[in-house]
């Protein structure tokens, strides 16, 4: 009698499948923390307008789009294990054309396959952590695939300093760089028990119509964590503080992200997974209600770091809710679904927190997003009430 590999991890963890994700999204995250500034960096210095750079970003957003759209046509025709590890191939082919040509159609094509390949990454790679994981270490799994996520995307900027903006090596070795990565991939999922099944576009609809609160749970991170990024360093430099103090900001968001995940993730294990994901949403509102009130820099620092850490666990909350609640076709469904809410969510905290800062005065942004975030926390805590 034959049984399920699936359903065997429900017993045992699938290690190999758990490695392979974890370390082909560090690879990636890594890659990305460098192309995001490299590229804006290289083209200025070419004298490149910042609105052609901004369109040669949009390329990146419309291979996420396209991917997160043809995901269920891929696994149907595809196994996840060679989708991933030619997502990683794909991603180094495009920074490696990033190093070889200065055209600017070439670098848009390249941006677009970057982004198809990192969105079939990161789909499949969560829907492939939940099925490797069985429940009982599902929030620890993946506050460590979240921790992976936030170093890579922090270390990634360092190569910048390291190897200058100028002669594409940065593109050449972070390409380099993939390509191990991808083979060293590949032995892990030969070891592998588990695969995710194929799913539909069709199921990616569904999935929304059955986790509204789960998707509002990944808005609500895109929008707290895209604000941060983006409009929080202009929010500290135009209330007095130094560009130094603004960069140093983005450090301080991203590491204790980091370092939060893997105690997220515990919580999540040992604790309810609603009340975790409400703890984390109201932390994330506190420190945004509180900034305008703090002008010292240390204060300051520790509630943005708060802020990174919150938000960012919000996700690590969805995922692992994800895993608990659903199973099959569902799992890449679900991912794609996120990937989408994601894209919404980030387009929103950006724009809206630039334009009421802009309309009704600079404290109104971070006071906008923390009672955003404060209304979400409870419609949430209600619908975790109405459901018990």
């Amino acid at each position: 009698m034959q049984t399920n590999p699936n359903l065997a991890a429900q017993a045992m963890p699938d290690w190999p499948a758990i490695a392979a994700v974890v370390l082909g999204v560090t690879a990636f995250s890594v890659a990305q923390g460098v192309t995001y500034p490299l590229i804006s960096l290289v083209l200025e210095a070419r004298g490149v307008s910042p609105t052609l750079i901004g369109v040669n970003a949009f390329g990146f957003a419309l291979g996420l789009a396209a991917a997160t759209l043809m995901i269920g046509r891929l696994t149907q025709r595809f196994r996840a294990q060679h989708l991933i590890v030619a997502g990683l191939i794909g991603c180094s082919v495009c920074l490696a054309t990033f190093a070889a040509f200065s055209s600017m159609p070439v670098w848009f094509l390249a941006r677009f396959v970057l982004g198809f390949c990192a969105s079939v990454i990161f789909m499949l790679s969560e829907a492939w952590l939940n099925v490797a994981c069985p429940d009982r270490l599902r929030g620890r799994v993946s506050g460590i695939y979240g921790a992976a996520v936030c170093a890579g995307f922090a270390a990634g900027p360092l190569a910048i300093p390291l190897f200058g903006t100028a002669g594409g090596f940065g593109f050449a070795l972070t390409a380099v760089y993939l390509a191990l990565v991808a083979f060293a991939t590949g032995l892990l999922m030969v070891q592998t028990r588990t695969v995710p099944e194929p799913s539909s576009t069709k199921d990616v609809f569904i999935f929304f119509r059955h986790a509204p609160m789960l998707v509002a749970m990944v808005f609500a991170f895109g929008f707290a964590d895209i604000a941060a990024i983006s409009a929080m360093p202009v929010y500290f430099v135009k209330s007095g503080h130094s560009e130094a103090f603004a960069a140093l900001s983005v450090t301080v968001l991203a590491l204790p992200t980091a370092l939060a995940q893997p105690f997220i993730g515990y919580a999540l294990d040992r604790l309810s997974r609603h009340a975790v994901a409400v703890g984390t949403a109201a932390v994330a509102a506190g420190g945004y209600i509180a900034l305008p009130f703090l002008d010292q820099p240390v204060p300051i620092l520790v509630a943005f770091g708060l802020i990174g850490a919150a938000s960012f666990s919000l996700y690590t909350c969805a995922l692992t809710m994800l895993g608990e609640r659903f199973r099959g076709s569902m799992l890449v469904a679900g991912s794609a679904a996120y990937a989408l809410t994601y894209a919404v969510g980030s387009g929103a905290g950006s724009s809206l927190t630039g334009l009421v800062m802009g309309v009704v005065g600079l404290d109104a942004g971070p006071l906008m997003v923390g009672a955003a975030l404060a209304v979400f926390t409870g419609f949430f805590a209600l619908s975790g009430r109405r459901r018990g």
